[in-house]
């Protein structure tokens, strides 16, 4: 994933919500710019274009602020998201209920249903942080998640350790999603008689991993 600019593509709206302290602006920037920057709490939200390999799609990646004050605001940004990624301090077990109960919350919207999810299981780089198995039990995705796909990617906003990958992840998924839409809407179809014809690429959003 080239994360260096924005060339012109075709963007996908990523939401990147979680409580505040949970890593999100320092991930972002470690992954865009690959430094460690001293962060605030972000009041309000920031916004970075990331670019994927090749001639794929970008990401536009909605990262808002997490402190309880701004929580009642994230509704605001459900509206055209593509994807979901929820960072949670997998180290900070005290506050796993909050992050838990906050993402729940956010995944009853009607306007993020079926929105793939990717879970960033950050600060794996301290001890005694849940693996993503582990964190997966303790926000129990597998229940909350029944209608959409998802995934738990451990990950450290400090050394830049499975950033890539979390982000790769949820392109893949923002793919399996859209094509499993094509099918179900051409299954529809043809349950009411109607001929299918395979649409063009240029009319879909083509968001697989390169190679």
């Amino acid at each position: 994933m080239g994360v260096h600019g924005s060339k012109t593509q075709k963007q996908a709206q990523v939401l990147m919500l979680g409580l505040d302290g949970a890593g999100k602006t320092t991930l972002l920037y470690k992954l865009k710019y690959n430094e460690s920057v001293v962060t605030v709490p972000t009041v309000g939200f920031n916004v970075e274009m990331l670019e994927t390999q090749q001639s794929g799609p970008g990401l536009t990646v909605w990262d808002v602020g997490g402190q309880r004050k701004m929580r009642p605001h994230w509704r605001h940004h459900y509206a055209d998201t593509a994807g979901l990624v929820f960072v949670v301090d997998s180290w900070d077990l005290r506050r796993l209920d909050e992050a838990r109960k906050e993402l729940h919350q956010v995944l009853r919207y009607q306007s993020l249903r079926g929105v793939p999810l990717v879970v960033l299981a950050n600060k794996q780089d301290l001890p005694g942080a849940l693996s993503p198995a582990e964190l997966s039990l303790r926000l129990d995705l597998s229940r909350v998640c029944g209608d959409r796909s998802w995934y738990v990617q451990p990950c450290s906003a400090t050394t830049g350790f499975g950033l890539e990958e979390g982000f790769r992840r949820i392109v893949y998924l923002l793919k399996s999603s859209l094509k499993q839409s094509q099918e179900d809407i051409k299954n529809k179809l043809r349950s009411k008689g109607h001929t299918v014809m395979e649409m063009k690429p240029d009319v879909v959003y083509n968001l697989g991993l390169p190679g």
